[in-house]
């Protein structure tokens, strides 16, 4: 089944492409929600008509995207989660972690532009951010394990601490026989 789509959907198309998709998701989904239109004859007249008339609209949203896009190319976040003893994360890191992570860098990126399969393993992934069909920038993302260095440096600390209370006892003892 051919259709028009009326807005951008991640893993299908962009507004006014034209797609093939099975005829039930078109039929049940698509069509009734408002997202796509059948693509007759005539309605593909219309959408070449209408793509001519709104070009430089299009070249206009085209270089914003641009423009965003520029703003976080050289962004690499480093996630920090929570993992278990085998390297397994206590949940994933998914688009929408990404999206907070950028805005905590001032970068204020809807989550659902963001496309990511969710990692639920300590190690390098990549992050695509969908500013426009022209427009795609690839983010890398690393997890690293949150609870490592913090074990790390109370190993580090604990011995130190101990010792003085182990010598401070010693030092109490003779004081209070005598």
């Amino acid at each position: 089944m051919e259709l028009i789509l009326k807005e951008d959907i991640i893993g299908l198309g962009y507004k006014n492409d034209i797609v093939n998709v099975k005829s039930g998701y078109g039929r049940n989904y698509l069509i009734p929600q408002g997202k796509a239109v059948i693509a007759s004859p005539s309605a593909k007249k219309i959408l070449a008509e209408n793509l001519k008339q709104q070009a430089h609209k299009l070249a206009a949203i085209k270089a914003e995207a641009e423009k965003k896009g520029e703003a976080i190319k050289d962004v690499a976040l480093c996630i920090a989660a929570k993992v278990s003893a085998t390297g397994q994360l206590y949940g994933s890191v998914n688009a929408g972690i990404v999206a907070d992570e950028l805005k905590k860098l001032g970068h204020d990126i809807d989550r659902k532009i963001i496309t990511m399969t969710d990692a639920k393993t300590v190690g390098d992934f990549t992050a695509t951010v969908h500013f426009h069909k022209d427009v795609e920038i690839a983010i890398p993302v690393k997890v690293v394990a949150e609870n490592a260095p913090a074990e790390e440096k109370k190993e580090e600390t604990a011995p130190i601490v101990e010792a003085p209370v182990e010598e401070a006892p010693a030092e109490e003892a003779p004081a209070t026989e005598e």
